[in-house]
């Protein structure tokens, strides 16, 4: 294999798709398992009412237990306003939550805030220190620029993502592939720097049943870095779990290079030809980490 930097630091959660279900809804709750989704958001934030969110709230046991049956992770989104995040937290957490959205992140501190109280109920319910991870949303200009300092704010950080709709309008701007692209690319970057998750899409999405055009979108994310990304209708489970999974073929080429590579590096030779594309140290790093999430990805399927 190569020197030097070599492939990034294991993840304990490979996601690829994530499939949004209000959690004041049990018929969709009672669905969602069998929708093949890496990890199901039980949602406490706009798609329930205000007056619905104690319901939800309480329902989150049987919630939790229900979505994640066939294997995949239950994960909650909460609220922001504090007298609405306190109550979140503590249910989601004694519930058995896997991992937490948080919404309209401000800031490192805002998170930190978020990551004690986690902690304290997590005691409480007699979970593992850490075993509750966070997802931070940004949502605000002003969050934007505070992105990396999120990235890295918790130790529970497993993931990233920009919230395009409600990121526009704060902004003032129209939501589209065009006017979200630098922001879009902003947050990769930043979930890169910190070894976490980058999460969504590099535009927007707009109809989830032209699946020709949501399959170019996901896959136009894939090129710019984005690992996963949530949807709101079951019909984008498959394409996200097909578009972020790499292909047979991506498996060969890069199978191919790191051999070709570990050979050369054996006669001493730094860079090398594969298939009439040269190949050096970066190209066979990105091989190595495209073989390790495959089989990340591999291994959650099997258990």
């Amino acid at each position: 294999m190569t020197s030097a930097p070599s492939q990034a630091p294991a993840r304990d959660i490979v996601w690829r798709s994530l499939l949004y279900v209000p959690a004041n809804s049990e018929r969709f709750i009672a669905k969602a398992h069998t929708r093949a989704a890496d990890a199901i958001i039980l949602d406490l934030e706009d798609s329930v009412p205000e007056s619905e969110r104690a319901r939800a709230r309480d329902m989150l046991p049987d919630s939790i237990a229900t979505v994640s049956q066939s294997g995949g992770d239950a994960t909650v989104r909460i609220n922001r306003p504090l007298r609405h995040m306190v109550k979140d937290v503590e249910a989601a957490v004694k519930a058995g939550a896997k991992a937490l959205f948080v919404t309209k992140v401000d800031g490192s501190e805002h998170l930190k805030l978020v990551d004690e109280l986690v902690g304290e109920v997590e005691r409480e319910a007699g979970r593992p220190h850490g075993e509750v991870r966070l997802i931070p949303m940004l949502e605000t200009a002003s969050a934007y620029f505070k992105a990396v300092e999120v990235a890295r704010g918790s130790a529970r950080n497993v993931g990233m993502n920009l919230g395009g709709e409600d990121f526009a309008l704060d902004v003032g701007m129209t939501p589209d592939t065009e006017t979200l692209l630098m922001p879009k690319q902003t947050l990769v970057i930043a979930a890169k720097a910190a070894n976490i998750m980058a999460m969504g899409f590099i535009g927007t999405v707009a109809d989830y049943t032209d699946i020709e055009s949501f399959r170019a979108t996901v896959r136009r994310s894939r090129k710019f870095g984005f690992e996963a990304a949530s949807v709101i209708h079951p019909s984008g489970v498959a394409i996200l779990n097909e578009e972020f999974t790499p292909s047979t073929r991506e498996i060969d080429d890069a199978k191919r290079i790191i051999a070709a590579y570990d050979e050369a590096k054996k006669q001493g030779i730094g860079a090398i030809k594969v298939d009439g594309k040269m190949i050096d140290v970066p190209v066979a790093v990105r091989a190595e980490r495209l073989l390790a999430r495959y089989d990340a990805i591999m291994a959650k399927g099997e258990t």
